[in-house]
């Protein structure tokens, strides 16, 4: 059973602080494993990312077996439904449409001393996406994370994604074709991301990683970082559902158990003004829960991390979302417009009843790479910007110099900057003499 927290309860702030700080993430210290693998591939690159796909993947590979062939690709995506392809297509355009809409423009203007400022935006060169295999291969995930690359303007975007035992996911291919990804290898692991980082004979390096993996993914993305860069360290999914009583009970159950059957480490937490909606929420969740096929991995999540607390009204509900800063807010009550401008921290918000979170894993348009365990506080979901830099631009007229010079060289005086001071004093000498 999840657990039932009322606000007006005496005991509720130390409750909801232990709700807060409950680990749910398993992360073993694979830490020092993850320090060899990546300085074995740094040392002997294709070689050893062949032999740990072997050990890992179960799978035999030479250094030509490492990329997939058009031929191979061509294949694969043939044999994906057409139901399937239309849906990713529609997906695609989607989330294309939405993200050319981020990209932002670069600037310039002349400031009142003359000096002429602004900024211009590009794209790192090259990027590197790890999709995870077997059961959590997602071809949504490549949507969501190669089309912002390419709508940003990287012009390599190259995917590591494993095989184990050789088993391919042909939709996960197609969804790379459908993005324009421009490589795609059939590795994983922390070998996969040690090879994306420095390169391989077989494998060129990229500028930057994006995607989600295990515990071994995650640490190598820590250790990478620097030399490249990386979106995020994502934790388990979790949904927050905030309900003013006027939901089908069941559509609320459905929607909370539609992260819940991501992981057993999953959280959904449902924020209710009515005790007695949140009982029939929770029924319904039970009744679900003896049907739906990952039953057990939804029920695990729910009876661990789950959790119905009531309010005394929706203000409060805002208030205690903002503490728990989730990674999906769902807001199902009459005024979700409304309720929004309260809610200061969350991934990504889903406004009223008729807009369950799946519609923003697959369809939606933004992007569903969102940041969990709290971390919307201070992050935001995956975007353009993640595959973007800036370079400020700056030009100095003699009169603008004349200006703003003398300010410039106090300042390079009083940090003992000499040079500094003195690259600005050479030239208002020139121009004074």
């Amino acid at each position: 059973m999840p657990v039932f927290l009322d606000s007006r309860q005496d005991d509720f702030e130390t409750a909801f602080q232990a709700l807060l700080g409950a680990k749910r993430e398993d992360s073993p210290d694979v830490d020092s494993v993850v320090a060899e693998i990546i300085a074995d591939v740094r040392a002997r690159g294709d070689a050893a990312v062949l032999e740990l796909t072997a050990k890992f993947d179960r799978l035999e590979l030479d250094a030509a077996g490492l990329r997939f062939s058009e031929a191979e690709i061509a294949a694969e995506c043939a044999r994906v439904p057409e139901a399937e392809r239309q849906a990713l297509e529609t997906a695609a355009e989607r989330i294309r449409a939405y993200h050319v809409r981020q990209m932002p423009q670069d600037q310039s203007w002349t400031d009142p001393e003359g000096a002429t400022l602004g900024w211009r935006w590009g794209a790192v060169s090259a990027a590197g996406l790890y999709v995870p295999g077997g059961l959590a291969s997602y071809p949504s995930s490549v949507l969501m994370n190669a089309i912002p690359a390419k709508v940003a303007g990287v012009e390599r975007l190259a995917i590591c994604v494993p095989t184990p035992d050789g088993v391919v996911n042909p939709a996960v291919l197609l969804a790379a074709r459908i993005a324009g990804v421009d490589e795609i290898y059939r590795i994983g692991g922390a070998q996969a991301i040690a090879a994306l980082a420095y390169g391989t004979e077989s494998i060129a390096p990229v500028d930057k990683i994006t995607g989600p993996g295990n515990a071994f993914v995650a640490a190598a993305k820590r250790r990478v970082f620097g030399k490249v860069g990386i979106d995020m360290i994502a934790g388990p999914s979790e949904i927050l559902v905030i309900a003013d009583g006027d939901t089908d009970p069941d559509w609320i159950a459905l929607d909370l158990m539609s992260q819940a059957e991501h992981d057993e480490s999953a959280q959904a937490l449902l924020i209710c003004t009515d005790a007695a909606f949140g009982r029939q929420v929770a029924e319904a969740v039970d009744a679900r829960l003896q049907t739906l096929e990952r039953r057990a991995i939804a029920g695990a999540s729910w009876r661990d991390f789950g959790a119905v607390i009531t309010v005394a009204d929706l203000d409060e509900a805002a208030a205690l979302s903002n503490r728990i800063a989730p990674e999906h807010l769902e807001l199902c009550v009459a005024d979700p417009e409304a309720l929004a401008g309260k809610c200061q921290h969350a991934g990504a918000i889903f406004l009223g009843q008729w807009t369950p979170e799946a519609i923003g894993d697959y369809v939606g348009g933004p992007n569903h790479v969102l940041p969990t365990a709290r971390s919307a506080r201070f992050s935001s979901g995956l975007s353009v910007m993640d595959f973007l830099k800036r370079t400020t631009l700056a030009r100095m007229t003699p009169d603008s110099l004349r200006v703003i010079g003398p300010a410039a060289e106090v300042l390079a005086r009083s940090e003992s900057l000499e040079a500094h001071g003195l690259s600005v004093t050479a030239r208002l000498e020139k121009l004074n003499r």
